[in-house]
């Protein structure tokens, strides 16, 4: 994903200023509401959507804070309090939860979630929107007829992969046995970042993953694969909260957020974010509007 520490300071300096969006306080005991955020752009940018909604639903006290570091990290965090909200995908959630699940489409993964998820937690609503892997291709190997990952298994041994340093151990032998794909080579470029996008573009690799919100694979004409046998877990964005620090109210207003949040919209927002440098709190309030 794409990482963007410069946000960090634009989400301090609008918290040092007291803007609507992103609140101020300490909050805890005195039951503000605090929403965590990783150091990805993404993250970020749900948790200032997060708070705008919040704000509009009356809570008084909204404090986005990050970053909050791993998922055990925010686990702890949720569970003493110091933490009432954060953004989080279902598929890696639930595998944290329960690491022996075999749970991948949407429905089947919020399902198990709901019913793994340990008290004191909850989850709620799950947005259309995802973040997930994808496959990519370049047209000149979409148009030869690789459109699906079955598709892809019989060409695998001609073709150079490029992927995440630990995409070998999580997944070759799972594409292998769903979809019998074994590469030529697996290449470690980055984690669906330039690096990726650049060997993809120059064909030192012609397979690559890369993310569904990705701005990069519109731009650059890459055709994403249908995972016609459900490799990758659905990842759909979902807020995971501290059991009883939103009201009725707020939960409401966050489901709203949830049910306007499809992958389109999302890569809009990574795009205003990421390319065009808008102001995340400014992104914020215009989708907030519209929702």
């Amino acid at each position: 994903m794409k990482r963007l520490v410069s946000f960090l300071a634009v989400l301090l300096l609008a918290a040092g200023c007291g803007n609507p969006l992103a609140g101020g306080g300490e909050g805890g005991a005195t039951g503000d509401i605090i929403i965590g955020a990783s150091d990805v752009g993404e993250s970020l940018l749900l948790a200032q959507i997060y708070a705008g909604a919040l704000r509009q639903a009356g809570a008084s006290d909204v404090t986005v804070r990050p970053p909050v570091g791993s998922r055990e990290v925010v686990v702890k965090a949720l569970q003493d309090r110091s933490l009432s909200v954060v953004p989080d995908y279902s598929g890696n959630l639930l595998r944290y939860f329960d690491k022996d699940t075999t749970a991948t489409t949407s429905q089947d993964v919020y399902a198990q979630l709901r019913q793994k998820i340990p008290a004191g937690f909850e989850v709620l609503d799950q947005a259309p929107a995802e973040d997930k892997d994808l496959l990519v291709v370049g047209p000149q190997l979409a148009s030869s007829g690789v459109k699906t990952f079955s598709d892809l298994g019989p060409r695998c041994r001609e073709l150079v992969f490029g992927g995440p340093g630990q995409w070998s151990s999580r997944w070759r032998d799972k594409i292998k046995s769903l979809y019998g794909c074994e590469f030529k080579e697996i290449r470690t470029t980055d984690t669906g970042g330039p690096v990726t996008v650049a060997a993809l573009k120059s064909g030192d690799v012609q397979v690559a993953d890369l993310f569904s919100t990705s701005s990069t694979i519109a731009a650059n004409g890459f055709v994403p694969l249908a995972d016609d046998k459900n490799m990758f877990p659905a990842q759909n964005i979902v807020p995971l909260v501290a059991r009883g620090t939103l009201s009725p109210a707020e939960v409401a207003a966050l489901n709203r957020v949830s049910a306007a949040l499809t992958t389109a919209e999302l890569t809009r927002l990574n795009v205003e974010f990421t390319e065009q440098k808008r102001n995340p709190l400014d992104i914020a309030e215009e989708f907030l509007a519209r929702a």
